[in-house]
């Protein structure tokens, strides 16, 4: 007797697998918070009474109403799914900004805090600004929205003048940005207290990470009548804060009676002339010592 043919196997294309319907969610899409671009991991994961999953920070940001089905929330866990997500390994949060790097729940957060790819804070030091972004856009935002002086060239010559200098403690200014070797600076100027004493200090930052900072060095010099003070560093990446820079004391600082003799007259008037110039280090392949690449 002749067995039944067995129906052969379907094929689908990929246009008809697209027609078939929604792909299922996957495991990861029971892990993205309704309310924020957070993906949610132990022990942050919050339920409501119906189920429906929250992070702990946006459980504070709805006033404790599931956005779901707007019933209260509690701080009902769940074990399982807590399991789960710990097992998961999911994408950098900055993908779209470039990290390509992939972790388990955990280290992902650790990552996350240092990622290279993480936007940087606007270096603006003049007021609490809270823009965020790549490079690109805060030199932008810079120029159009904080109205700082554009410069090209790794050489700067900066006049300060204050007609009351006993008027300016505790202020911060940011003189310029500078364009060279492909990269931006920024270059700072504030007053404060050291201690018990006046002081002046300028410094310069570098629009990027801590890790490119490290190939650029730069100098500042103040003088006056037949004097100088000179410093030399490497400039400090943007990731540091204008003040955590000014309070390591990164910079050079001027005592306002050196500033006021470098002024001349009859001390009355501040007249500070900050110059300064940017290099990049290279590294010589037959000594392996780092030679300055001056900017022409």
């Amino acid at each position: 007797m002749m067995e039944k043919d067995e129906p052969p196997p379907q094929f689908f294309s990929t246009s008809q697998v697209q027609n078939i319907g929604p792909a299922p969610p996957s495991v990861h899409d029971l892990f993205e918070s309704p309310g924020c671009p957070n993906s949610m991991a132990p022990p942050s994961l919050r339920f409501c009474h119906n189920g429906h999953t929250l992070c702990s920070t946006c459980k504070t940001r709805v006033h404790n109403r599931c956005p779901t089905c707007r019933q209260e929330l509690g701080d009902i866990r769940c074990l399982a799914l807590e399991k789960i997500a710990e097992s998961l390994e999911l994408p950098c949060r900055y993908i779209s900004l470039g990290c390509p790097e992939i972790f388990p729940y955990y280290s992902k957060l650790k990552h996350e805090a240092v990622c290279n790819f993480r936007p940087y804070n606007c270096p603006y030091a003049g007021s609490d600004c809270s823009v965020v972004g790549d490079i690109p856009y805060l030199v932008g935002h810079l120029r159009d929205d904080h109205r700082v002086d554009m410069h090209s060239g790794c050489t700067f010559n900066h006049r300060y003048v204050k007609s009351n200098p006993m008027e300016v403690e505790n202020a911060t200014w940011m003189l310029t940005v500078f364009h060279c070797f492909g990269q931006y600076f920024c270059l700072h100027f504030e007053a404060f207290q050291l201690g018990t004493a006046p002081v002046y200090m300028a410094f310069l930052r570098f629009m990027g990470d801590e890790r490119e900072a490290r190939n650029y060095s730069y100098s500042l010099e103040v003088g006056g009548n037949g004097r100088k003070l000179t410093f030399e560093g490497s400039p400090r990446s943007i990731r540091d804060s204008h003040k955590k820079v000014r309070d390591s004391h990164d910079g050079l600082i001027i005592y306002r009676n050196m500033a006021l003799f470098f002024s001349g007259g009859d001390r009355k008037e501040l007249k500070l002339r900050v110059t300064g110039r940017i290099w990049k280090e290279q590294q010589n392949p037959e000594g392996g010592v780092c030679m300055p690449n001056l900017c022409s």
